[in-house]
C-alpha cells in the first residue's frame, strides 16, 4: 500500500512582515539610510552603526548609550538591546 508524502506548500513568492521593505523615517533614515528596507537589514545597520562608533555600554554591553542620531530615534540617553526594535517600529513605515 503506498504512503501520500504531505506535499510542502508554497509561499509564491510572498514575503512575510520581516522581509517586506519598509520605509524608515527621517531619523532612522539618518542612520540607515533613505531607501526602503526590511527590518532584518534595518536591526543589522543599527549595529552596525552601534559598532562602529562604540556605543555599546562597556560595562553592560546589552546596553546602547544613544548619541545624537539614535536620541531622536529611542528618545532617551539609553536603551537596551531588547528595547531597541521597540524603538524602531515606530519609525518604519
Amino acid at each position: 500500500m503506498p504512503t501520500k508524502t504531505p506535499e510542502k506548500k508554497g509561499r509564491g513568492g510572498k514575503a512575510n512582515a520581516l522581509q517586506k521593505p519598509l520605509q524608515p523615517s527621517e531619523e532612522l533614515a539618518a542612520v540607515v539610510g533613505s531607501g526602503p528596507l526590511p527590518r532584518g537589514q534595518v536591526v543589522s545597520k543599527m549595529w552596525e552603526y552601534i559598532r562602529s562608533h562604540n556605543l555599546q555600554n562597556p560595562e553592560n554591553r546589552r546596553e546602547i548609550l544613544a548619541d545624537d542620531k539614535l536620541r531622536k530615534i529611542f528618545g532617551k540617553d539609553k536603551v537596551t538591546m531588547f528595547e531597541m526594535n521597540k524603538h524602531l517600529v515606530g519609525h518604519l513605515k
